[in-house]
Formats: structure tokens, sequence, C-alpha cells
């Protein structure tokens, strides 16, 4: 009788060949995107190469690679998403198999890059909000008033056009007047994100002045 370990065995040595449809597809992209956004650099690439030669089309890696340059690393790296899609673009160039390496490339760049969600969390909080808000106007003072009748109504009144100051920046408040100013965007302390946290500090002390 066969233990176990010997029937996984047994069974592992005889998978069904590669279902782009079926469950094997599902199970090896999710072991891709879990690989990258792990870093884990050697095993996304194996991944990566399971699905290449199990006939998977290439066009499909490249679309998900664009997502998780997206998804996993937004800003923390903003050359992620240009290779990405520059990726693809050299595949649809070359084809099969020269434009494979282009993109496994960019598996290896991904791997390891620093990762961040924050820009994918904050796109869910603007849309929470907006639902949420969508009954509010923007603010009287930077909408434009092409006619008489809208300055009338305080179209535009108050508006600082930002360039005309020292830092070029206004610092006013473009949300809703009603609405009380959420932070959306909450950048990591990694990769590029670091600088942008020190941007959204920067134009916050001056908005803050006001």
């Amino acid at each position: 009788m066969l233990g176990l370990d010997k029937t996984i065995e047994i069974l592992q040595r005889h998978q069904p060949p590669y279902d782009r449809a079926g469950e094997q597809h599902y199970n090896l992209i999710s072991a891709l995107h879990k690989s990258i956004r792990s870093s884990d650099a050697d095993a996304a690439l194996y991944w990566f190469a399971r699905m290449i030669k199990g006939g998977e089309d290439p066009l499909f890696l490249a679309r998900r690679l664009i997502r998780m340059a997206t998804e996993d690393i937004g800003l923390a790296d903003p050359e992620a998403l240009k290779l990405a899609i520059a990726a693809r673009d050299s595949y649809q160039m070359l084809g099969s198999p020269e434009g494979e390496l282009g993109l496994a490339q960019v598996v290896l760049y991904l791997a390891l890059c620093p990762k961040s969600n924050a820009v994918y969390v904050a796109y869910q909080r603007a849309c929470e909000l907006a639902i949420r808000t969508s009954h509010q106007p923007p603010p009287k003072h930077i909408l434009n008033a092409p006619t008489k009748l809208m300055k009338q109504l305080g179209y535009g009144e108050g508006y600082i056009y930002d360039h005309d100051t020292e830092s070029g920046c206004s610092g006013s408040n473009n949300f809703p007047d009603e609405l009380k100013r959420e932070t959306l965007y909450r950048p990591v302390e990694r990769g590029f994100e670091r600088e942008m946290k020190k941007r959204l500090h920067y134009f916050d002390s001056l908005r803050n002045r006001h």
C-alpha cells in the first residue's frame, strides 16, 4: 500500500497538461503574483516560465505584470509601470520567443522593487468617498466663469493662480466646501514614496497657512 508521501509524489509527477482555462491557470498566476509581491525573484521567474512553457498567452502575462506594477508597487518605484508597459510593447513587436525575454526582465524587476499598495488603497478610499458625497459641488473659487451670470454667482471668486505665488502653490482647499478634508493617499516609508511623503507634507504645510 502506498503511503501518503509516495501518493503525493506520484500525483505531482503526473500533473495534467497546462489548461489555460482551468484551475492550474489560476493557481499558477496566483503563484506568480504572490511571488512578485513577496519579493521572491527566483520563484517569480520560475512560475513565469512554467506558464510560458505551458502555453499561456504572453500578452495575458504582460497585462498581469502591468497590473502588479500598479497594485503592488505603485509610486514606491514609478519606473515599474513604464517598464511593464515597455515589455508588453516589446513582446508585441518581437513575438515569441524573443519577446518573452523582456517580460522575464520585468518579472525580475517587479519582484525586486520596493513594494507599496498605497495608491491602490488611496483609490479605493477616493471611490468610496466619491460615492458617499456625489451630491457635493466643487468649491466656487475653482470654477470657470465664462459668463456674467456665473461671475455674479461667485464662480472663480478668490481663485489664486498658483504659478503667481512664490512657492508655486496657492494653498487653496479644493475639496467641496461642505466636505471635511480627507487624507486619501498615505505613502509608505519605502522607495520613492518616501519622497512623495515629503512632498505631501510640504504642500499640506502651505495649505494649513490659509
